[in-house]
């Protein structure tokens, strides 16, 4: 006892001496023995071996029972250090077998390409200004309708021969609209498609084409409903508050639609929430960005994934199987890398300094579309633009007219397939109908993960998440890539000079 009782005395010693606090988890009972935390203090010192360490029903930290949910921290520091670490090798990996591939002069930019892309790209937006054209001689109709109206005394909904009047201008109007439109987009892609050889300058050239494709059409549909609610005042209530600052026909003007030319969103607004100033280092420090993750799939782009698609040829000439998938595993990596570091250049990077710069105040072009339970919440949330011109000027006018929502989903699916396909198949000189297909079928894989996003708990959700990840990473875009560089490569050979000798 005299022992335990020196013990004691030096361990609170010890415990007033460390940073002049007693911090020792060490206490005595009233007969001088030691107790340790979680231990009785009735078994004698001299029968600490007894002591219950079981003493309560307890789970295991990892169990869905479990009282507190851990924390992955560390798992996730792990897995980082993994990545970090094995593309580190293949660095290393693809030096010692190739050497350095990045070479600007290598590459075929033919004259005719850069010029016919110039050319593309200054007269596209020429289509913008006969929109606005067509819009100004509707306001003029429909500014000449109320006019005659008010003088008369009649309202245009309870004239027959006005509304007969302007239902033939309304026909004709859109017809304007329509022929205007398609002319922006297949001018460019028959060009793209017949004369310009390199995929980048026309990837370039038809994703422009495609934005003021579809902002003529959000342009045409919403000056139309606002139109309607200047010829019918009883529908005018129904339109958003904020539209009140600047109503119809005030907004077609010049300053109006340049100003939607340049806003990074798709969907027309006669008014939209504005910031107050322009933050320059915030633009600088986008820009920045912008061109360093540029740089960085350029260099991904050139350096490791071109190797590996080459290397592929044989084998999906052959049709080995095996070889196939275990290229595609390889390629799945650098293509989940580019991607990310593509989102983040134009969603974060890109389109934030071009909201910073138009005063832009709705930056919400995307949400954390990386904890999508689903993959319907994964289109849902990472592309805000194209998702809300979907939403407001096809999916839901298609549910107004009587479409179930599913079958309005799917037609959404259906012309996004369509785009994708302009987009990948026109560049690459080559219209396989597998970027139509990959959206199309999202359709089956949205119906069977979307219970998932109900299911009570985090397993659902859980595995909802990794059919997403799995279905993008190793099937989706690395397949996809594969496909379309076996048909370039099949039809022209390689871009590079130094690979075509």
């Amino acid at each position: 006892m005299a022992t335990m009782s020196s013990t004691a005395g030096s361990s609170e010693v010890l415990s007033n001496h460390i940073n002049g606090r007693v911090v020792s988890d060490i206490s005595t009972t009233s007969n001088g023995s030691a107790t340790l935390p979680g231990t009785t203090k009735s078994a004698p010192s001299r029968y600490r071996h007894v002591a219950a360490v079981h003493s309560r029903p307890r789970t295991s930290c990892l169990s869905h029972d479990s009282e507190q949910a851990p924390s992955f921290l560390g798992f996730r520091n792990l897995m980082v250090l993994v990545l970090i670490v094995m593309n580190l090798r293949l660095v290393v990996e693809n030096y010692m077998k190739y050497g350095v591939l990045i070479c600007i002069r290598c590459h075929d930019y033919r004259r005719q390409d850069v010029i016919l892309g110039a050319i593309l790209y200054a007269l596209v937006p020429c289509h913008l200004f006969v929109a606005y054209i067509i819009e100004l001689v509707a306001a003029h109709h429909a500014k000449g309708a109320v006019g005659r109206a008010k003088r008369n005394n009649v309202k245009p909904q309870n004239s027959a021969e006005v509304a007969k009047s302007f239902r033939s201008t309304w026909r004709n109007i859109a017809w304007a609209h329509g022929i205007n439109a398609t002319l922006s987009l297949a001018v460019t892609s028959i060009v793209v498609y017949s004369s310009i050889h390199h995929p980048l300058i026309g990837t370039i050239s038809e994703v422009h084409a495609i934005i003021v494709w579809l902002k003529i059409c959000s342009y045409a549909f919403t000056n139309r409903d606002l139109r309607h609610a200047l010829l019918k005042p009883d529908s005018a209530s129904s339109l958003p508050d904020l539209y009140s600052t600047c109503p119809y026909p005030r907004n077609v003007t010049l300053g109006n639609l340049s100003y939607f030319w340049w806003a990074p969103t798709l969907v027309y607004q006669p008014v939209y929430p504005r910031s107050s100033s322009i933050r320059w280092l915030f633009v600088a420090k986008r820009v920045a960005e912008c061109l360093s993750l540029g740089v960085f799939i350029w260099f991904a782009s050139a350096q490791y994934a071109a190797p590996l698609l080459h290397n592929s040829l044989f084998k999906i000439a052959s049709l080995d199987l095996p070889s196939i998938l275990e290229r595609l595993m390889k390629l799945s990596t650098i293509s989940i890398i580019t991607w990310l570091a593509g989102f983040f250049a134009i969603f974060q990077s890109a389109l934030n300094a071009l909201a910073e710069v138009m005063k832009f105040g709705d930056r919400e072009f995307y949400t954390d579309w990386w904890n999508s339970p689903s993959v319907g919440a994964y289109w849902r949330t990472w592309n805000k633009p194209v998702y809300h011109f979907m939403k407001r000027h096809i999916y839901s006018p298609l549910v107004a007219r009587g479409w179930s929502s599913n079958a309005a989903s799917a037609w959404v699916f259906v012309f996004s397939g369509l785009l994708h396909e302009l987009l990948v198949g026109v560049p690459t000189h080559n219209i396989l109908g597998v970027a139509f297909i990959g959206m199309v079928v999202q359709i089956p894989l949205i119906f069977v993960t979307l219970p998932l996003e109900v299911i009570e708990g985090i397993s659902g959700k859980v595995l909802g998440n990794c059919i997403f990840w799995v279905s993008f990473c190793l099937v989706g875009q690395p397949l996809a890539a594969l496909l379309y560089f076996f048909a370039w490569q099949a039809k022209y050979g390689s871009v590079s000079k130094n690979q075509n000798h």
